[in-house]
């Protein structure tokens, strides 16, 4: 069902970004510092390995010029043309405060945010690469970082600290803070006889095309949904049960039929795409409807990684003293209806990237292995 892209990398994939457009390139960072630019086929335009060998964890293109693309290792991140990978066009070193698990842009490319293993979110200027706002309150890894679409100064971000932060970036400081283990218990989830206990560390976040609803993928196996409503509050949120291991990947998608789609991927293996308009967290008018799987992501300092997600499992009803301000909104645990589209990949996911790939609307997964996997959405 999917095909394969190969002779890319020679180490394990960690992250995938797709250039917008017709004609857009995609690219893909690996273990010991490789970057790879491909054609929409699947053939390699480019290759390099930077200097410091160090681990490749988040590749995005500039949304104003696909002419920069944007990649994080160590604690730095670089810029290149992807079309002539022979060297950074800008460096941006010392960006993060300790390595980088993830970049984001915003809509018009002046601001980078970086997310890093310090808890800390920084936003660069660009050009330049200037760091002008430092945004603290994670109390563990910060994971994931997306910029809010048509929000300008609404920044989230996610960690291993279970917490989800709403950042407005004008007072640097967050608009709200939800507690994902506390959203479980609000919920009356309860551990099943034999099961694991995997609290909900959050390890990739995603935003809507109109800006309003939030997906968060964690490692309790479930898609975790946030609606904001006006003054930028949080009005509700809820959960899909999507994955039997942690959930690693969740993104909305914007070329499909309307902006609540999402695609999720696990360490169970599964690659999901889910229907969530009628969910009551998005559609609050609606019936149930579930949203999908989601992966950790591999990353450079695995090792260092896992000892962070253990001792937050010790320490899961730790709190961060912000976090619960405030947050009375109501809770919706769905029944869930199933997605739309279930492909068994096999593999524990690292990365998965929606993109339109010669006019067919696809999913790039990135897994363990060297090679990348397109599965064809189409059937929809």
């Amino acid at each position: 069902m999917g095909s394969l892209w190969s002779e890319g990398h020679s180490s394990s994939i960690l992250c995938v970004g797709a250039s917008p457009g017709p004609e857009g390139l995609i690219a893909s960072g690996a273990e010991g510092g490789e970057v790879t630019v491909w054609t929409q086929e699947g053939a390699v335009v480019g290759r390099l390995a930077l200097p410091g060998q160090e681990d490749v964890t988040s590749a995005a293109f500039s949304p104003a010029a696909s002419s920069h693309l944007y990649v994080s290792h160590g604690d730095g991140v670089s810029v290149f043309d992807p079309r002539n990978l022979k060297g950074p066009v800008e460096d941006f070193r010392g960006a993060g405060e300790e390595e980088i698990n993830a970049v984001a842009l915003n809509e018009t490319g002046s601001n980078v945010a970086v997310a890093d293993d310090s808890g800390a979110v920084r936003i660069l200027e660009i050009p330049g690469g200037k760091v002008c706002r430092s945004l603290r309150r994670h109390t563990n890894i910060c994971s994931s970082v997306a910029f809010r679409p048509h929000r300008p100064n609404n920044l989230v971000s996610v960690g291993l600290d279970m917490q989800v932060i709403l950042w407005g970036l004008q007072k640097t400081r967050p608009l709200w803070t939800l507690n994902l283990q506390d959203a479980a218990e609000e919920a009356g989830d309860q551990q099943r006889p034999g099961q694991l206990f995997n609290p909900p560390l959050a390890h990739c976040i995603s935003v809507s095309g109109c800006g309003n609803v939030l997906g968060c993928a964690a490692e309790d196996g479930r898609v975790h949904l946030m609606r904001i409503g006006g003054g930028s509050k949080l009005e509700q949120h809820g959960a899909v049960k999507a994955h039997t291991q942690g959930a690693s990947q969740a993104h909305f998608i914007s070329f499909l039929s309307h902006p609540h789609w999402m695609v999720t991927g696990g360490n169970d293996g599964l690659v999901a795409l889910w229907d969530l308009s009628k969910h009551p967290v998005v559609n609050p008018e609606g019936k149930t409807q579930t949203t999908a799987p989601q992966r950790r992501k591999g990353k450079s300092s695995r090792r260092r990684r896992e000892q962070a997600q253990e001792k937050s499992k010790q320490k899961s009803d730790e709190e961060d003293e912000a976090a619960a301000k405030d947050q009375e909104s109501p809770m919706e645990e769905e029944t869930t209806s199933g997605p739309k589209l279930s492909i068994s990949h096999g593999d524990k996911v690292n990365w998965l990237c929606p993109a339109v790939l010669k006019g067919e609307p696809s999913v790039i997964v990135a897994d363990q292995s060297t090679n990348l996997t397109v599965y064809p959405l189409s059937q929809l």
